[in-house]
């Protein structure tokens, strides 16, 4: 495996930076949209180095707070830091060293894998002398290199997602955010993918912060989980310590979904039907 060269950036000072081990904390923090209100009062933090899982029905609110972290959308109100960095007075500096991977399509399939990468090291102000080192680097560490000079129309699923975080990584982030990474992708490209972020942290202590709907993947991968419902953080915790306080045998990460949240998504359709769907399509390939 390619191994990235180190990150030499310049930052202007954190605000206020007590505990390095905590890379990423909110307090209180609240985002309304007129009279509703998407995300209130959140506090969570995240180790430095860990993989942090929010999960939650549709609408619970979890993309508005990884808006919100991102410098995307302001906060209505309370704060949150980043590698001590405050996400609305120092958003040069947060976005300096996170990572984000959204739902959202992020790469122009007019383009080579190359040309996507090259358009985000400028937008990272990578110097140009390193731009082609840093491109190569990441395109080796994705597994993209045969493909970099084919048009991202051609790549796969799997493939284009491999490039999003690719261009998420150029400048080394402390923090990954990737909002529902794997949505779409068949079970091979899945396990790439999360093989790759485990790399990315095990090897360079990349701290992930992720949102899914694929609650065996969170139960294998994330050190910690938090679980929102209708805007609030309800249950935070290992996921065996929350499959434990169940008191039942052989509880899953689905059991205790449904214990905080109940077993209907916001779009009526009941938490144990879609779970079964998308079972029976993995199973069936």
């Amino acid at each position: 495996m390619t191994k990235l060269t180190g990150r030499t950036d310049r930052l202007e000072m954190p605000v206020n930076f007590p505990n390095p081990a905590v890379i990423l904390e909110t307090q209180e923090l609240t985002r309304r949209f007129d009279k509703f209100t998407a995300v209130d009062a959140l506090n969570i933090s995240v180790t430095s180095g860990e993989v942090f899982g929010l999960l939650g029905p549709n609408g619970a609110g979890k993309s508005t707070v990884i808006k919100m972290l991102t410098t995307l959308l302001p906060p209505s109100a309370g704060r949150a830091t980043i590698a001590g960095y405050d996400v609305t007075h120092q958003q040069g500096a947060v976005r300096r060293v996170i990572g984000y991977v959204p739902q959202a399509l992020s790469a122009d399939g007019s383009l080579t894998g190359y040309e996507n990468l090259l358009i985000f090291a400028k937008l990272y102000d990578i110097p140009s002398k390193q731009r082609r080192e840093r491109i190569r680097d990441v395109l080796a560490f994705m597994g993209l290199e045969e493909a970099s000079d084919r048009l991202v129309r051609n790549y796969s699923g799997g493939m284009i997602r491999k490039l999003e975080i690719a261009q998420s990584i150029l400048h080394r982030p402390q923090i990954m955010f990737l909002d529902e990474p794997t949505v779409g992708l068949d079970p091979v490209a899945r396990s790439q993918v999360w093989n790759l972020m485990e790399e990315l942290r095990a090897d360079y202590g990349t701290t992930i912060f992720l949102t899914t709907h694929f609650l065996e993947e969170a139960d294998s991968l994330c050190n910690r989980v938090a679980i929102m419902n209708r805007g609030k953080v309800i249950a935070t915790g290992t996921p065996s310590d929350l499959k434990a306080a169940l008191g039942k045998p052989n509880a899953t990460l689905d059991d205790v979904f449904i214990q905080y949240t109940g077993d209907e998504l916001a779009s009526g359709v009941s938490y144990r039907d879609t779970a079964k769907t998308r079972r029976n399509a993995r199973r069936l390939g």
